[in-house]
């Protein structure tokens, strides 16, 4: 794909336009370590909402998404949709606590909630964890998502012992830190709302591009099906009755009733956490981070993946290569390529430039909030918490600037392990997916149970990782072809650490009732598994509405999970079966608006 003036022109604007977001909220960011990391806590909720969006919109997702189809079909995305169930339930019951706690990290929330030695360990251990290892490896694959896009496109004469693309990135990387490092979180979430626009536009351009060349929605359907023998492809429930099935029923269910529970996921987090509550943590108040919250699972589920699907289908339909590349076992070959070998085989002047600032936007959102995100956790809960608890806010902000650029460069040599070793991105996506199994019921339980104490975390950290390797060296002693699907092994740690974590939970004290109240009063957590504490606080009131808010998780999933088919049914011209279930969508936010008018009333 060849770059014209006018492409470079693009691309030199983005840039630009960047690095003057970043200037402009200098001055503010500087002024207070909430400000650097939480806006002052005055982001209102469409600003939030549209910037956890961008955020998990980074140049990885497009590229996975065409892998897990090339794999799976269409129902290979149930490996990320399964997640609105969980997300559902952080709008509806969680967003208003974590916002009702003021914390800043998800982990301080473990010594607002535990006490003593135990939680100090798990809080400064959980930080580390996070802002090292976890953040590491995001920038690491999307870093190499981003190195994909740019052989598939712009270099695709590279020698493939070249270094040339990693390189380029770095300075990619370079401009990012910059306006991160000076703006704070101001910065990257008005930036976030630029390359979410940007981004979304480029992709919704190429869809349409790539089903005119491929001759029209039909002969997009019919070559595709055509190139595969059948049409599993497109089925959005995956067809269990075939010889062939592209996936198992057991996998399905593995990931439809398990993945929103037993797994811990960036962006994704059961109970939430991550960035997710820090943009919540940044809201006005809680009416503000209920709404920001909700948009994001709607845009996010509803809005933002179809074009990527349709993309996908293309390169599918013009590369039928890509089913053998994601069936052979060869470690060099990534069927994610596809997306970006769509761009440089159709994109004209002028919007080949806009594409590849479609893919710098996305990942550059996402390494901002990565950098921003991941100095919070080393400042708030490492140097304020154990080493200068006295720090004032303007020794604090200096600090941050230092762990922000800190962070970036621990990412930078994921980055370069992640290329030298050629991990493809959905790879990646299944690692951590993995790695985070079995957290997910203890970070929901919290919330509900009083008796869940600092070792139950503990147990379940430590477990999940150990039953994870646990599980992967059992797994390669068995013949290839008698070892489980990682969906399986996935509910297999989880299961496990699940159990481990609430034995250790009854063979260890409770937290003392005083910690207990304190949280109780803050906080305010609702259901029956608070009993003893209420009793000890009669004169807190809890909200008293979880059940209409547990129904209002299900309608609000209800909603994601017949929107997306509807869309797709529309899109290839069924549109009888698209109408109804729009409409069986409608309904369903229709009654989910009516039962939750409450917190959706003006702040």
């Amino acid at each position: 794909m060849q770059l014209t003036a006018l492409d470079w022109t693009i691309i030199a604007g983005y840039f630009a336009l960047a690095l003057g977001v970043g200037l402009y909220f200098k001055k503010r960011a500087g002024s207070s370590f909430i400000e650097y990391f939480a806006s002052g806590r005055r982001l209102p909720w469409w600003i939030a909402g549209t910037s956890m969006v961008a955020t998990t919109f980074a140049a990885d997702t497009p590229l996975a998404v065409t892998g897990l189809i090339a794999k799976n079909g269409l129902a290979g995305n149930w490996f990320w949709w399964a997640f609105a169930l969980g997300g559902m339930l952080t709008v509806f019951v969680f967003a208003k606590l974590w916002r009702r706690a003021e914390v800043l990290t998800d982990v301080e929330l473990i010594e607002l909630r535990y006490s003593g030695k135990p939680a100090a360990f798990l809080r400064g251990f959980r930080a580390v964890y996070v802002a090292v290892i976890v953040n590491s490896f995001i920038i690491g694959w999307v870093t190499q998502a981003m190195l994909t896009v740019l052989r598939h496109t712009v270099l695709t004469d590279l020698p493939e012992d070249s270094w040339t693309d990693f390189w380029l990135v770095v300075g990619m990387l370079g401009i990012t830190g910059i306006y991160s490092v000076l703006s704070g979180l101001w910065g990257v979430a008005i930036t976030d709302m630029i390359q979410f626009v940007l981004a979304m536009a480029g992709c919704t351009v190429l869809a349409w591009l790539a089903v005119d060349h491929v001759g029209g929605i039909d002969e997009l359907r019919i070559k595709t099906a055509e190139n595969f023998g059948d049409t599993q492809v497109f089925d959005f429930i995956p067809n269990f009755g075939s010889d062939a099935a592209w996936m198992p029923a057991g996998v399905f269910l593995a990931l439809a009733l398990g993945q929103w529970w037993a797994t811990w996921y960036p962006g994704a987090e059961p109970g939430g956490g991550g960035y997710i509550v820090q943009r919540m943590a940044s809201c006005k108040d809680e009416k503000h981070a209920f709404k920001a919250t909700l948009f994001f699972q709607i845009t996010h589920y509803c809005v933002r993946p179809w074009p990527w699907i349709i993309v996908a289908f293309a390169a599918l339909a013009m590369h039928p290569e890509l089913r053998t590349w994601a069936t052979d076992g060869d470690p060099k070959t990534d069927p994610g390529a596809g997306f970006p070998m769509v761009i440089a085989e159709l994109a004209p002047s002028g919007l080949a430039g806009l594409l590849l600032v479609t893919f710098c936007a996305a990942f550059m959102s996402t390494i901002s909030t990565q950098m921003n995100w991941g100095a919070s956790y080393v400042v708030n809960d490492l140097y304020r918490r154990f080493i200068a608890p006295e720090a004032d806010d303007r020794q604090l902000v200096r600090v941050s600037r230092i762990a922000s650029g800190g962070v970036l460069l621990l990412g930078a040599v994921a980055a370069f392990i992640m290329r030298a070793l050629s991990i493809s991105v959905d790879d990646a996506w299944a690692i951590l997916a993995a790695l985070g199994g079995g957290l997910g019921s203890v970070f929901l339980l919290r919330w509900f149970w009083w008796r869940v104490n600092a070792w139950s975390e503990l147990a379940a950290m430590l477990a999940s990782i150990g039953l994870f390797f646990g599980v992967k060296v059992w797994q390669q002693g068995v013949p290839e072809s008698e070892r489980l699907a990682g969906q399986y092994t996935a509910l297999l740690v989880a299961t496990g650490s699940l159990g481990i974590w609430l034995v250790v939970t009854f063979m260890t004290s409770p937290e003392p009732m005083e910690k207990l109240t304190a949280f109780y009063r803050k906080v305010r957590p609702d259901g029956p598994g608070w009993k003893p504490v209420a009793a000890a606080a009669p004169d807190v009131q809890p909200d008293g509405n979880l059940g209409r808010n547990l129904l209002c998780t299900v309608l609000g999933t209800a909603v994601i999970w017949l929107m997306l088919p509807a869309v797709g049914a529309v899109i290839f011209g069924e549109y009888g079966k698209g109408f109804a279930l729009m409409a069986a969508a409608g309904t369903s936010a229709f009654l989910m608006f009516k039962l939750a008018s409450k917190q959706l009333s003006t702040a």
